[in-house]
């Protein structure tokens, strides 16, 4: 019987987020507890736990019989956020940047390759970026970095959202990922300085939109 419980509530949980990056709830709306269990057909107890969870993550604020707010991410919390980033890559590419090998840096260029394909579908854009930058911290072989930096971007993919999913059309050119090009060539020339520089200008990208 548990197991089912967990089961419902991690449907409510992972449908809201969802639905929250995806734009169905919008930033500052307001989530009524009764609305969703008619939607997913369950009980009270999942749906509920659901949400706590969601505003123990920071995803939703519980105002207290009157609903559960989608929370907005501002520009200080991506400022924020992008300079934990640059801390936490920064430094353990400035602890592991001699030991890329040349298989690893193939890897980092196909991925590159990816980023750089045109989309008209800004969640594949969002996926071939992150798959860059955890691939990148990867070379420090720390389970609890790769963690942490993935926790982060689960957070900014909200941001993203915000900004992008109603203005992303076949049209779009986004250049937010120019600069992984450089920070593979100055890992060839064993460039560390210039890898940080890159680095901090390929996140700065981000926080222009």
């Amino acid at each position: 019987m548990r197991q089912k419980k967990e089961s419902l509530k991690s449907i409510v949980y992972h449908e809201t987020l969802d639905g929250i990056i995806k734009g169905e709830y919008k930033a500052n709306q307001i989530l009524n507890e009764q609305e969703l269990v008619e939607k997913f057909g369950f009980s009270k107890s999942p749906v509920r736990e659901a949400l706590i969870a969601l505003c123990n993550e920071g995803v939703l604020r519980n105002i207290p019989r009157y609903g559960y707010e989608v929370v907005r991410l501002t520009s200080r919390d991506v400022n924020e956020m992008m300079s934990y980033r640059c801390i936490l890559e920064g430094g353990i590419l400035r602890d592991n940047y001699e030991k890329f090998t040349p298989e690893q840096i193939d890897e980092l260029s196909r991925l590159d390759d990816l980023c750089n394909m045109t989309t008209n579908d800004v969640w594949v854009h969002w996926e071939h970026n992150t798959n860059f930058h955890l691939y990148l911290v990867s070379c420090g072989n720390n389970i609890y970095v790769i963690q942490q930096l993935r926790k982060t971007l689960d957070v900014l993919k909200r941001a993203y959202a915000q900004y992008y999913w109603d203005r992303w059309d076949t049209q779009t050119k986004v250049d937010d990922m120019r600069y992984h090009h450089n920070i593979i060539e100055c890992i060839k020339r064993k460039d560390i300085e210039g890898v940080l520089e890159n680095l901090r200008l390929d996140l700065k990208d981000f926080t222009n939109f």
